[in-house]
């Protein structure tokens, strides 16, 4: 192997860090023993409630603690996971689920029937999958303990799909919990799931602890996916937020860290170069990585204005300057993502390798662009979208339009996006996140794909005809139907451009070799059931 200059730079600056990792790092990880587990999550958790953001940590948190109905297994089918056995009626309108034996909350109390009832009514009121669904239902009402029903006013083909892989988690909370808006935070932390959030053991900011559910009833399949068995082969998952990239590999190194779950991309050389580590895809489907305009505001309000920005954009230069690893990225151009089924080339005429700025420069004229401000939303706290949107910034600048940089941490990014105001009332124009490729199959259930004006996702596009055949893809019961509804609302969305894709990448995770049974996925929302630690 021919080691670079700048692979033995990247040895030093590490080494060199090792030295330095936080004397509190140190004191976590003293009694690093083989039932504990210190990860390194890929962003700080803020928010605790899985109806309130679409933030992977969340869900990542959501997962640990709360159980579900029904979740996806490794190929995306859903299987039941709560529920025991569940029937439906001959005319396709009455679902009844019954659940199974041993489920029990952090608290002590059982799970019931009412409790299931009350978290679905308010996923409902959040999720824009549960949101259709309960616009077709009648009742949703207890039979007894355990046993609930969801009688609908017209069949809805895909209600289990949407149960198990919704946009937001369905997390089975607490009546008492879930009888709240679903605007209104959840604070209590208190599932049925295999890992128990450690309240007194919190520390915002620096820590959370996670402690195995020792009451915890797992199925009795092998885990897959989300589903299956979720036993828990450790007492204790740690979450230590080292924002430092060198820093989270130096206490990897060490041994003070066991898993890191995004590293950055300049370090996989020096990760692969290390006997004790590993680095492995996690997430098998990639993210992608896209801009919202706010469809409500000048200029992007004119839709000459927003197919413009197809034009401008250079993918591979975007993925380049964001700093991805250049063998973990693609172009994509279906909305549909990369691997899903529906992915399609329906209406991607205005592809080009390296973009096409003039004909972009052109389409702003024809918007009646007069030179208004563009804000560009630049979370820095995420360096690749941080990086990415400085490109393109600078590329905007480039064909006349007056690009201007909003610099914050993502929660402020978060924060922002949701003023509709113009960018003199504390508004934006433009602001970049990304989304799993495989969730991009899931049209009901993902929020991105709404276009619904002023009650879509953040950048509120509308499109009456899209919405409309959005609309009936929960009524879809073959494959092939669905392609040919997907190219149909694809060919309607690169017209009026409810996004802008950017680009497809892969992270790999780091870990150290003693770490083992990690299940991958087709998310960026890490399980930690089924893992184990063995010693050096």
């Amino acid at each position: 192997m021919t080691i670079s200059r700048r692979t033995l730079l990247k040895r030093g600056i590490v080494a060199g860090t090792m030295l330095s990792v936080p004397s509190v790092l140190r004191a976590n990880t003293a009694a690093n023993d083989l039932r504990t587990v210190h990860w390194i999550p890929d962003d700080n958790l803020q928010v605790f409630d899985p109806l309130l953001t679409t933030t992977s940590i969340t869900t990542q948190h959501a997962l640990a603690i709360y159980d579900t109905l029904f979740a996806p297994d490794s190929q995306l089918m859903p299987k039941p996971q709560m529920v025991e056995k569940w029937a439906v009626s001959e005319d396709k309108k009455t679902y009844t689920f019954k659940l199974r034996d041993g489920l029990n909350f952090h608290d002590g109390s059982p799970v019931t029937a009412a409790d299931c009832i009350a978290s679905i009514r308010r996923w409902g009121g959040a999720d824009s999958g549960g949101k259709l669904l309960l616009e077709r239902t009648r009742d949703v009402s207890k039979r007894d303990h355990n046993t609930f029903e969801i009688v609908l006013k017209e069949p809805f083909g895909l209600l289990i799909d949407t149960l198990a892989s919704a946009g937001l988690y369905l997390a089975i909370m607490r009546e008492k919990d879930a009888n709240r808006p679903a605007t209104e935070l959840a604070t209590a932390n208190i599932g049925s799931g295999p890992f128990i959030f450690n309240e007194a053991l919190a520390k915002p900011g620096a820590s959370f602890t996670y402690d195995r559910n020792e009451r915890y009833v797992p199925r009795n399949e092998a885990p897959d996916g989300y589903a299956g068995g979720k036993v828990v082969q450790v007492d204790r998952v740690i979450w230590d937020n080292i924002a430092d990239q060198q820093t989270a590999l130096a206490a990897l190194q060490a041994g003070e860290a066991d898993f890191l779950q995004t590293p950055a991309a300049d370090l996989y050389a020096v990760i692969q170069t290390d006997p004790n580590l590993e680095l492995q895809l996690m997430n098998k489907s990639g993210r992608n990585m896209f801009m919202r305009m706010n469809c409500l505001q000048k200029p992007f309000s004119h839709v000459k204005a927003r197919q413009a920005m197809l034009h401008l954009i250079d993918q591979e230069a975007m993925m380049r300057a964001s700093g991805f690893d250049p063998r973990y990225v693609k172009t994509v151009t279906s909305i549909f993502g990369n691997t899903t089924p529906y992915s399609n080339d329906e209406n991607t005429g205005w592809f080009r390798k390296g973009g096409d700025p003039e004909k972009a420069r052109q389409l702003f004229k024809e918007a009646g662009y007069a030179g208004e401000k563009v804000v560009i939303l630049q979370p820095t706290s995420w360096p690749e979208a941080s990086n990415a949107s400085q490109l393109l910034a600078a590329t905007l600048g480039k064909i006349g339009v007056n690009a201007e940089l909003a610099p914050s941490e993502w929660g402020a990014v978060v924060a922002r996006r949701a003023n509709k105001g113009s960018v003199e009332d504390g508004g934006w124009s433009i602001f970049l996140s990304d989304w799993t490729d495989a969730k991009l199959g899931n049209p009901l259930g993902v929020p991105f794909f709404l276009a619904n004006g002023d009650k879509a996702w953040f950048g509120w596009p509308k499109n009456e005809e899209y919405e409309n055949l959005r609309g009936k893809w929960s009524d879809v019961d073959t494959l092939a139907g669905g392609q040919a509804l997907a190219r149909k609302m694809q060919g309607i969305w690169w017209d009026f451009v409810g996004a802008v894709m950017l680009g497809h990448y892969f992270a790999p995770s780091a870990h150290r070799t003693t770490l083992t049974g990690l299940i991958p996925v087709l998310s960026s929302a890490l399980p930690m059931w089924n893992m184990r630690k063995t010693s050096a």
